[in-house]
């Protein structure tokens, strides 16, 4: 009995301590029961209506425990169509209910940083910002349908009950819109639809349910979104009206589920528009509603599956150590090798050696072998005037090994022009007539050109008069196709 005497006298003490007005008064009564107090279904004008306003002090008092619950009831703040005075402060405190505030306006930036709350929404309100920094709620944190008109800060938050940032109009020009590095949330964040102006920074963040950013437009000079290492324990869905004016920055994230760009568009032109190297993803949809402006780089990640379009990719892509296991869809013929040829460092061998592995695994072994081509003729521009000469004889004569087929059509035409050109204008004899084989004009060309004497027609008879160079370039061009057949196959055949 008398532990509740003593907690009443306290409530009386905070109340005249505190002088409340009468709108403050009907907050005080209403908060033991949790009952909802509203001032107004609108927002209050900017001046004026006094009966509207309610100072900040009185919801801090309420918030930090100033008052009893009701018995039997789960106490509340829960206030609408107000004007909040002075700073809303419970820095470092422990919030023992749970906070509601719709359609109001506060004229100060709220602190909950380094608090212990449950759960908080200040839905459809205008306010100067909000300093989260350190927040542990056992609840969800909504700022949705509101107006911000500074930063929202969420360092080292921990929401357990999930974030919602949906239809809100954020503006921070040239800083940070929504500063929330470390921000741990466990059931998903949700910023639709909403219209923000600033740096959205979630490094090192970690959503266990999810990023959703449908229909949001970011507009930042800087970086749009900078989610570097960060950990997304299921869908990140950057789509269907996502539109990031300004880079996005994923290098090193982590995604366990799906990326998804679809219907989306990123606008950074003449900088690097999507930056997602050395991260970790399950699958990317980059199938935007327009072409990406702007570098990409997808440098050193691992990506399982790669669902996307050949018309969405700049001229400017990074693929030096990608690695991928499915791109999905049929590859049309030339449609990959263009899309790894984009690298502005220009030749890089490991993405033409991925896309050959991948073209194997589906039974596509044409197509690798003109990626693999298509490797060493890239690779030949970047070599000196030696090195490209041999390599341009190496792709005229055999293909680099993966076309053996133009060998074998230059010997048909030559030993064909041999053959017409010796049955014309007949060898003489070298030996006697006992010792001589009987002339053959294709065979005395194909012995010409082995560089092996097979048949004992090229030590047998001698060509005379102008034949005599076409002999000695038969021979010469045999020597050439052996020596580029076999440097080909053995370039095939080397283990990559």
């Amino acid at each position: 009995m008398a532990d509740r005497w003593n907690a009443v006298r306290t409530w009386r003490d905070g109340e005249r301590r505190l002088r409340l007005t009468r709108s403050e008064r009907r907050l005080w009564d209403a908060y033991p029961t949790g009952a909802l107090v509203s001032l107004g279904d609108e927002r209050p004008p900017a001046t004026g209506s006094p009966d509207r306003t309610i100072r900040a002090e009185v919801i801090s008092a309420l918030l930090l425990g100033a008052c009893e619950p009701a018995p039997g009831h789960v106490p509340a703040v829960r206030l609408r169509g107000a004007r909040v005075t002075g700073v809303l402060n419970v820095s470092g405190g422990a919030v023992g209910c749970e906070l509601r505030l719709e359609h109001c306006v506060l004229e100060e930036r709220p602190d909950f940083s380094n608090a212990r709350a449950r759960q908080m929404r200040l839905n459809g309100c205008s306010f100067p910002g909000f300093d989260g920094g350190g927040l542990q709620a056992d609840g969800y944190l909504s700022l949705s349908e509101s107006l911000i008109e500074g930063e929202v800060r969420l360092t080292r938050a921990a929401l357990s009950g999930g974030f919602r940032m949906n239809n809100v109009r954020l503006r921070n020009p040239g800083g940070y819109a929504l500063y929330a590095g470390l921000l741990t949330v466990d059931a998903g964040a949700y910023i639709r639809n909403s219209d923000i102006t600033g740096e959205v920074r979630l490094t090192g963040s970690r959503m266990t349910g999810g990023l959703f950013l449908f229909g949001t437009t970011v507009r930042d000079g800087a970086c749009a979104l900078d989610g570097d290492n960060m950990i997304v324990q299921d869908r990140m869905e950057c789509s269907a009206g996502f539109t990031a004016e300004g880079p996005v920055r994923l290098r090193g994230a982590r995604i366990d589920g799906t990326l998804s760009f679809d219907q989306g568009a990123i606008r950074a032109p003449g900088r690097r528009a999507l930056h997602l190297s050395h991260a970790d993803v399950k699958e990317l949809i980059l199938v935007p509603r327009e072409p990406i402006q702007g570098e990409v780089t997808l440098g050193y990640s691992r990506i399982d599956v790669i669902l996307d379009r050949p018309d969405v990719w700049p001229e400017q892509l990074r693929l030096n150590g990608l690695v991928y296991e499915t791109l999905r869809g049929e590859p049309e013929e030339g449609q990959r090798l263009d899309w790894i040829s984009r690298d502005p460092h220009g030749f890089r061998p490991q993405p033409y050696e991925q896309l050959a592995v991948w073209l194997r695994r589906i039974g596509r072994e044409d197509l690798a072998r003109k990626c693999q081509l298509a490797k060493q003729r890239a690779r030949r521009r970047h070599l000196g005037p030696i090195g490209r000469a041999w390599g341009v004889l190496l792709d005229w004569t055999v293909g680099y090994g993966y076309r053996p087929w133009i060998a074998a059509l230059w010997l048909a035409v030559l030993v064909a022009v041999g053959t017409i050109v010796f049955s014309v204008d007949h060898p003489r004899t070298i030996k006697q007539p006992d010792e001589r084989p009987h002339f053959h004009a294709l065979i005395y060309t194909l012995d010409l050109m082995l560089p092996i004497e097979t048949f004992g027609q090229r030590t047998a008879w001698d060509p005379v008069g102008w034949s005599r160079w076409l002999a000695w370039s038969l021979t010469g061009t045999g020597w050439i196709l052996a020596t580029a057949l076999i440097s080909g196959v053995a370039r095939v055949l080397r283990p990559s």
